[in-house]
């Protein structure tokens, strides 16, 4: 069989509820191109519980130069401009940058992870240091296929010139590279610079987002007049902010231990699910958190209050969606962007609820394959 074909067999998790189906899926150019259920072993590159990859819809991997640093109140940590991560940017190299960015994505792939979103703050600059990043860990060996939405951040404008903002050339040539342009709460900017900058990504034909309702709920009617693609964290949101989200469809990605290591409270998840959004998950500053889904999917299903199935969701197939891309899901025709669990290792030998053990307990040192591991499709891919 040439390498651009394989077989993956065992216990998959298939389509949009993940059921279990014992069987295998024949993958051929990248792409998911038959599932049979045949129980029993074939000849397969690897065998186990398939499940799709997993997506992290929040990062700030700029913050992998800042590992663990003493906790604080959110603001004096992570508000532009002079925040202390920001403060640490600022004096840190770009090839130390480099160095720290690409071994969190190094980390990402090697915990079941196939694409990333990542606000990149430093405006240019910082978004051509995260493709070097990238570019790095896809030639290095330790990465293998991933998925890169950048959104970048521009440098600290003012409320002038063009469109209200002397910074509309920097922004620009961001979205000649990136997909889209991430910005923090509208609290942190000058009165219609938020508003210029959303209006001139959508005139660029970028995806504009936003970190609103983490400390607070008092920026998160000023970003819903932004319309835009996609919110982060909402942890404070009331009931009527999230009808309000719900109208207009925007997504929204939630970032548990982040908000729990900061103290700033568990998001309403399982209201968010009722209001009908789409949910995604993100493992945001990795300067407190690693970058590691496995953990995410363990204290959304403790703490949430939400079934094993809208978790795995959320942090796979919710985050494709968000993000605009292909993967996320076991079915014919998506990418194959899967990840294959030992379900004889010393921590899932026994399980009788696959679904459930994978949510819950399943972790890195499970997996025995993810997708890329073949050669195939592996190297970063940018949108």
């Amino acid at each position: 069989m040439p390498i651009d074909e394989y077989l993956l067999s065992g216990s998959i998790l298939c389509g949009e509820d993940f059921d279990v189906v014992e069987g295998y899926i024949c993958i051929r150019d990248g792409m998911i191109a038959e599932i049979c259920e045949e129980p029993g072993r074939v000849d397969a590159l690897a065998h186990g519980i398939i499940l799709p990859a997993f997506v992290n819809a929040h990062t700030h991997l700029g913050d992998s130069v800042l590992k663990d640093p003493e906790i604080t109140d959110i603001a004096s940590l992570v508000r532009p401009p002079d925040g202390l991560k920001h403060r640490v940017l600022r004096a840190t190299s770009t090839h130390d940058l480099v160095h720290a960015m690409r071994a969190s994505i190094c980390d990402m792939t090697a915990t079941g992870t196939c694409a990333f979103a990542d606000f990149r703050e430093g405006g240019l600059l910082g978004v051509l240091a995260l493709m070097r990043a990238i570019e790095a860990a896809s030639t290095s060996g330790c990465a293998g296929a991933v998925d890169a939405v950048i959104l970048g951040r521009p440098g600290e404008g003012k409320g002038n010139g063009e469109d209200g903002y002397d910074g509309v050339d920097e922004i620009d040539s961001i979205l000649e590279l990136a997909g889209g342009i991430g910005i923090s709460s509208t609290n942190d900017y000058e009165s219609g610079v938020a508003a210029a900058i959303a209006g001139r990504t959508r005139r660029q034909g970028g995806v504009f987002a936003i970190h609103a309702g983490e400390p607070d709920s008092t920026d998160i009617r000023d970003a819903l007049e932004l319309n835009p693609n996609l919110l982060i964290h909402l942890t404070h949101a009331s009931r009527e902010d999230l009808r309000g989200v719900a109208e207009e469809n925007i997504p929204v990605v939630v970032c548990i231990r982040s908000n729990l290591v900061t103290r700033i409270g568990i998001p309403p998840v399982k209201e968010m699910l009722a209001a009908g959004l789409l949910v995604a998950a993100g493992t945001d500053n990795v300067m407190f958190n690693s970058v590691d889904i496995f953990s995410e999917m363990r204290f959304l299903s403790s703490l949430c209050q939400i079934d094993e199935g809208q978790v795995l969701r959320i942090c796979t197939r919710a985050g494709a969606l968000a993000l605009g891309l292909d993967c996320g899901v076991i079915e014919s025709g998506m990418d194959a962007r899967v990840t294959v669990l030992n379900k004889d290792s010393y921590n899932l030998t026994g399980a009788k609820n696959i679904l459930r053990s994978v949510v819950r307990r399943a972790r890195a040192a499970d997996i025995v394959f993810c997708s890329g591991d073949t050669g195939v499709g592996t190297g970063a891919r940018m949108r």
